[in-house]
């Protein structure tokens, strides 16, 4: 078999997929495998059947024994889905780590540490637990705070909370991933103390990463450009605060920045020319590097990319050593089966997907590209090449390598397609020409901070001299992927697309590209295949035309309702929340589904916990139509994007009652009302849908509500959607009456508190035998009719079910 680690990882990645989904005990699937392992040598006319069977169960029942609760004293068995006020002991698994968000134009500090818990107390005494916990305090702890440190840290304990909306960043999901159930969320560094016995100093790779940043600054200002190289050469994520990533996310150039394998192959190229230069033989190359990189990993933090990455090199590394024939696509199975064996759980993570089917669509997409190019640089045959001018042979050489390099960039951006849409809504058309400058200017930088660390104190001139240059490469790459983000059509954000989607694209490259298209029925059969999945698509289409999808987000304070129908002309965003709500949820929101410009904002009143991020969303994302009531607010954040709207390209217009646009109607106010509060006048909207109404209330007030009753006898709805007024309640009873609905939907807020619904609403509105849904405890509510009818799903998993009269 001329690459058998391709086989064995496939059949045992093959069973790390229904052992996600399906969960028997292990004793089960221990017993499965035994009995299997026993057919292997009983039954030799299908053992190669049961050989793949047996790998698969391997790969289930390992993921199985990492993930089930086995132990009695599991986390999960002791806490369960409750949050507890609890103090914890046990090690930090790693030393704290800085993070810093920016909130109202300044910057706030807070501390992530993972913890292996091996004592818990809630109430009573000390009892023995056992899991890994992720620890939030506000501010900084001291420096007595590191990996293998014992501590004791009291705070909430309780599962991570699910994202606010779809689309949003699961952090639920991504701390499962890896082994992490709960967060312990602690009031300040006052509740952290030393354990017994605490050891008196750091482990040596934080000091040498503390050393090397101390290194790497020496001559420079401790600017963004110093943060980046931090980032980029130590693994020191604190750099991307804000927006500061989003240039190189945008250009495709964000993977200069992770510990993968990428860095890790460049700092292997340095240490095996500094070698080669030396004139050292290849296994003593090989002895020295790949130390070097294992301690650069540990240095870094032990970072599961960069573990990754240091695998591969080690058997490619190994193999050129021991001077063995290489295969690249061997040796990637090989490292990714070892990685797997180790930790199942990795299979499901970005960093992993990433950068094994790049790899993957690398060792097959290259060579056919650079074949390519040889091919149209070719020279006449019938030429001899003493004949060739010596001019000529130089531009061809130049010409063949520039058009390899852009071969190799192409083909990792086609391998990365598929999954930058999912985990990052990112489709980015440059970044095949942006990664030919901004890699090797990386490079450069990344060989220049090396320089700096091997010059470190002891020839202070030399290394300000490397610094100076790391500086202004670092400079030069912000610089170029910033260049390329403002082209017109650089990139899109895009929805994520499924699964199945991301399964039939690289079942797609791989066909296409590893030779099985040889014979012309393996071709028909392909083009059949192709025919069938554009159909299964255009269906898919077909039926999405047919649907329209209404999102209620919780913000804070506030909330803010997408319509999203076939076509952008039919979207609607309904209110947009403060300055915070846009950058931390509706930007989010909206690039997550594929909205690159915001065609119609409709703003219902001036409150900024429902209009203050307008103006933010003009500047980062346009907008298209600004629609308002005619009724004139006093906010000063109101006022200011309707100034905006006066200039192009921004179009301000009225939305009058009586009105209709689209499927919207407008009911409140009518242009004569002169009332003094601002909810009074709230603008509010009914949709007319072929499955469903849907009425918009807004925050409006009693005073506003009354005044709603008197202007029309016409309120029916299947769904209301009400946030809660400043003062009063909403939906008087009297309001419901007339409304009818078979579903309310309550946008209160966590934040501040009296944004949340009382419990005289909550007993008020049970009273009237419909399905109240509180956005607060349900997260965002996702309603989508269709002609038949409407379905409302929740965050929390509640599902409200309509039909059409």
């Amino acid at each position: 078999m001329k690459r058998p680690f391709v086989f064995v990882v496939s059949f045992y990645a093959i069973g790390l997929l229904p052992g996600a989904l399906f969960k028997p005990p292990p004793v089960v699937l221990f017993a499965i495998s035994f009995l299997t392992l026993a057919l292997v040598f009983a039954v030799p006319r299908f053992r190669p059947i049961l050989l793949c069977a047996l790998l698969a169960l391997a790969g289930w029942t390992n993921l199985a024994l990492r993930t089930a609760p086995i132990s009695p004293r599991d986390l999960r068995g002791l806490i369960g889905d409750s949050s507890v006020t609890a103090a914890v002991r046990g090690t930090l698994a790693q030393t704290p780590q800085i993070k810093i968000s920016q909130r109202k134009g300044n910057e706030t500090e807070h501390t992530t540490a993972q913890v292996h818990v091996a004592e818990i107390r809630t109430t009573g005494d000390w009892e023995a637990a056992d899991g890994e916990v992720i620890v939030w305090t506000p501010g900084l702890l001291s420096t007595n705070f590191f990996a293998g440190q014992p501590v004791e840290i009291a705070g909430t304990l309780a599962r991570p909370p699910p994202p606010v909306a779809e689309g949003l960043f699961d952090d639920r999901e991504y701390l499962r991933t890896r082994g992490i159930f709960y967060e312990l969320r602690t009031k300040s560094a006052a509740d952290w103390h030393l354990g017994d016995p605490a050891l008196s100093a750091p482990p040596l790779t934080d000091r040498f990463l503390n050393w090397s940043k101390q290194t790497l600054a020496i001559g420079l200002p401790e600017d963004g450009t110093l943060r980046l190289l931090w980032a980029m050469t130590l693994g020191w994520h604190t750099a991307f605060t804000g927006d500061v990533g989003d240039p190189f996310l945008r250009a495709g150039t964000m993977h200069m920045f992770a510990i993968d394998g990428l860095r890790i192959a460049l700092i292997t190229g340095i240490f095996v020319s500094l070698l080669r230069v030396l004139r050292l033989p290849r296994a003593w190359c090989g002895a020295i590097s790949v130390p070097a990189i294992w301690f650069y990993t540990a240095a870094t933090g032990w970072e599961p990319s960069a573990v990754r990455a240091s695998v591969m090199m080690t058997i490619v590394l190994g193999g050129w050593s021991l001077k063995r024939p290489g295969d690249l696509l061997n040796s990637l199975a090989a490292a990714a089966f070892l990685i797997l064996a180790w930790d199942p759980r990795q299979l499901f993570e970005a960093s992993f997907q990433l950068s094994f089917f790049v790899m993957l669509t690398i060792g097959l997409l290259l060579p056919k590209l650079n074949d390519l190019v040889d091919r149209l640089l070719q020279h006449d045959p019938l030429l001899p090449a003493e004949l060739i001018s010596k001019p000529r042979r130089v531009m061809t050489q130049a010409l063949r390598w520039l058009g390899r390099y852009f071969s190799l960039s192409l083909a990792a951006w086609v391998g990365s397609i598929p999954l930058s849409a999912l985990y990052f809504h990112l489709f980015s058309t440059v970044s095949p020409v942006a990664n030919i400058i901004a890699v090797p200017l990386g490079t450069f930088a990344l060989m220049a901070n090396l320089g700096a660390l091997i010059c470190g104190t002891w020839l202070p001139w030399a290394t300000t001299l490397f610094n100076d240059a790391a500086w202004f490469f670092m400079a030069a790459m912000t610089g170029v992927s910033e260049w390329f983000t403002e082209i017109p059509c650089a990139y899109f954000y895009v929805a994520a697309p499924s699964w199945i989607t991301v399964g039939i694209f690289y079942a797609v490259l791989l066909i296409a590209l590893s030779g099985w298209l040889k014979t012309a029925a393996a071709r028909i059969s392909f083009a059949v295949a192709l025919a069938l999945i554009a159909a299964f698509y255009f269906v898919r289409w077909e039926s999405a035309r047919a649907e329209t999808d209404l999102t209620v987000l919780p913000l804070d304070g506030g909330h803010a309702v997408f319509a999203q129908s076939a076509g952008l002309d039919n979207d609607w965003l309904i209110d947009c929340g403060s300055q915070e709500s846009v950058n931390w949820t509706v930007k989010p929101f909206l690039r997550a589904h594929g909205i690159n410009k915001v065609p119609r904002l409709a703003l219902t009143e001036g409150d900024s916990k429902n209009c203050g991020g307008a103006f933010e969303l003009q500047k980062d994302m346009g907008i298209g139509e600004l629609w308002t009531s005619p009724v004139h607010f006093r906010s000063a954040a109101y006022n200011r994007i309707i100034a905006m709207s006066k200039k192009p390209p921004l179009k301000h217009k009225l939305f009058i009652s009586g009105d209709d646009n689209g499927a919207w109607s407008a009911l409140w106010p009518a242009a004569r009302n002169h009332f003094s509060r601002a909810d009074d006048n709230a603008l509010v909207l009914r949709g007319h849908f072929p499955g469903a109404t849907v009425l918009l209330l807004s925050d409006l007030s009693p005073t506003g509500q009354l005044g709603l009753l008197s202007c029309t006898n016409d309120l029916r709805a299947d769904i209301v959607v009400a946030g809660l007024p400043t003062q009063g309640q909403p939906l008087c009873d009297a309001l419901a009456d007339a409304i009818q609905p078979k579903l309310i939907v309550i946008a209160d807020s966590d934040f501040p508190p009296q944004r949340r619904a009382n419990e005289t609403l909550k007993y008020r509105l049970k009273e009237r035998g419909v399905p109240v849904i509180y956005t607060q405890e349900s997260g965002a509510v996702k309603i989508v009719v269709n002609k038949e009818g409407w379905t409302a799903q929740t965050m929390d998993g509640q599902r409200v079910f309509g039909i059409k009269n």
